[in-house]
């Protein structure tokens, strides 16, 4: 069993009249309607965790979705082993923790010559991505030990994701990407983005992150950018979307380049896609809830008029839309619908979380 120290560090909850943190965005209706969203939302989480653990989803997807349900919770300020989910964050971080194989990927399908199988690598490879910068929010928020086994698992998830990383120049591609599993040839932008987060968040959390790793992922997202249309887009394809435009805004912000012209100009042309039609998307590649985390997160960092017109109407409209039992709509017109709506419901908590500014990897 993980031992996870507790640290009394961090409060339960942020206080909505510090302008630090609320960006003096949110009345004190808000603050109500956003602290009842949230936490009935987090009830509606804890009522649906397994046995093992783990949160309902597709079994490949499992450490991934379970993930994201412990950065809900974090994103609130509970902690594993302490108050009222402590016990239950807990077990979902050694689910998660306990899906890592001997070579480091974080994954809960059995391997092919060290890798899953081609039908489930792209999700592998999200799983992994999305469940180590988890583990290192929680490791480096409870102050654990250098000792305790979550160190030892997110070292290994590191050594594996940097063998993942493209470093070679390939025509038509650029050095630096991540792809899925089972591919080193092309890189694609939302995974990449995920393996910059886990990366930044364990560098946060002591962990030894070489600069190159993060610099070259860097020069990788930036080629992904369209001055044109100022967005950005998947490498080697036509399509876009918010939530890749807002992959592209945080990873730049995450190595300190949200004033960048890049970052405005994009921020910019997010600013105008509205998420008023609640779980609508422009097409198959545009899916709401994933959008609205990432472009959430994204206007965050860039703050000012971005996050100040951006924030108040999602929030009126993903709390209008929670339902009785405090969960939202699995995600329509896409193929994320089938992770159900413990996937939906912890990105729509985590898209709503940034005022408390709690979680390290998204505190600007």
């Amino acid at each position: 069993m993980l031992f996870v120290a507790i640290s009394s560090s961090l409060p339960a909850q942020s206080d909505p009249q510090d302008p630090a943190i609320t960006r003096q965005i949110l009345n004190p209706t808000q603050w109500r309607q956003l602290d009842q969203t949230v936490d009935n939302g987090l009830r509606f989480l804890a009522s649906r965790q397994e046995a093992d653990g783990s949160f309902p989803t597709l079994k490949h997807a499992k450490p991934g979705v379970t993930s994201l349900c412990v950065l809900a919770f974090l994103s609130r300020g509970h902690l594993p082993n302490e108050g009222q989910y402590g016990k239950q964050i807990l077990r979902a971080i050694e689910f998660v923790a306990s899906a890592q194989k001997p070579n480091g990927l974080l994954t809960r399908e059995p391997l092919e010559n060290g890798l899953p199988s081609h039908g489930v690598s792209h999700v592998a490879m999200y799983n992994h991505g999305i469940s180590g910068l988890m583990l290192s929010e929680a490791y480096g928020v409870t102050g654990a030990a250098h000792n305790d086994p979550l160190h030892s698992v997110i070292a290994k998830a590191l050594e594996f994701s940097f063998s993942k990383q493209n470093r070679r120049s390939i025509p038509n591609t650029s050095r630096g990407g991540f792809d899925y599993a089972t591919s080193s040839f092309y890189n694609d932008l939302p995974i990449t983005s995920c393996q910059l987060l886990f990366f930044r968040s364990a560098r946060n959390a002591g962990f030894e992150v070489p600069a190159e790793h993060i610099d070259d992922a860097l020069l990788f997202v930036k080629s992904c950018y369209d001055p044109r249309e100022h967005i950005f887009r998947y490498r080697d394809h036509h399509t876009y979307s918010r939530g890749v435009t807002a992959c592209g805004i945080l990873a730049l912000s995450l190595a300190g380049e949200h004033q960048t012209e890049i970052a405005r100009s994009a921020g910019a042309w997010l600013g105008t896609q509205s998420f008023d039609r609640f779980n609508r998307s422009r097409d198959s590649h545009d899916r709401y809830f994933y959008s609205a985390y990432y472009t959430s997160q994204a206007m965050f960092q860039l703050g000012g008029d971005h996050w100040n017109k951006f924030y108040p109407p999602l929030l009126d409209v993903l709390s209008k839309n929670q339902l009785d039992d405090g969960s939202w709509d699995r995600e329509l017109g896409s193929d994320t619908a089938r992770y159900g709506n413990a996937y939906s419901s912890s990105l729509a908590i985590l898209a709503l979380t940034p005022p408390y500014q709690i979680l390290p990897i998204f505190q600007r």
